[in-house]
């Protein structure tokens, strides 16, 4: 399989999540104007009778490419976030809402300049993809344990994507 990476924007993520980014957002200035505060960046979702809501860090290790992908995983309770901490890169492989993920619809779209996404409820995705040692913040639903599902491919399914 040959997948292109794309340049994530608004309109090509809008059916997996939300790119969180305040490039081209309006701003309200608080605190006396010392702070712009960007408001409702993403839509952040908590599904099911338990309603709390976990903020966690991950340090990330930068992946070594080919990068093998064997796996998809979603969240069926909650959407997830990948905030990095600083300006850095990483990659998203996502594919549709479905009962198993459909192959033929992956795409994978490079995040940049310190911008990051919120995957919906049930969007098929890779582990995150960091393309160096950093910190992100994710907000996901408390429950973590009931809160994944996991499809493992088989054998022929398996493919590798490249960076450079």
């Amino acid at each position: 399989m040959n997948y292109h990476i794309k340049n994530i924007n608004n309109k090509n993520f809008k059916k997996f999540g939300d790119l969180i980014s305040i490039k081209e957002k309006n701003y309200e200035e608080i605190n006396k104007n010392t702070t712009n505060s960007f408001f409702d960046l993403a839509n952040i979702q908590i599904e099911g009778d338990d309603k709390r809501v976990r903020l966690n860090i991950f340090e990330a290790k930068k992946r070594k490419f080919p990068l093998q992908i064997n796996m998809l995983e979603n969240h069926p309770y909650s959407s997830q976030v990948f905030l990095p901490f600083l300006n850095t890169t990483f990659l998203v492989l996502v594919a549709p809402i479905s009962t198993k993920p459909n192959l033929d619809e992956i795409e994978i779209f490079k995040v940049t300049n310190g911008d990051g996404i919120n995957f919906n409820p049930k969007v098929w995705h890779f582990p995150l993809i960091s393309l160096d040692n950093a910190k992100y913040i994710t907000v996901d639903k408390k429950d973590a344990k009931t809160n994944i599902e996991i499809y493992n491919f088989n054998k022929s399914e398996v493919f590798e994507i490249n960076y450079e």
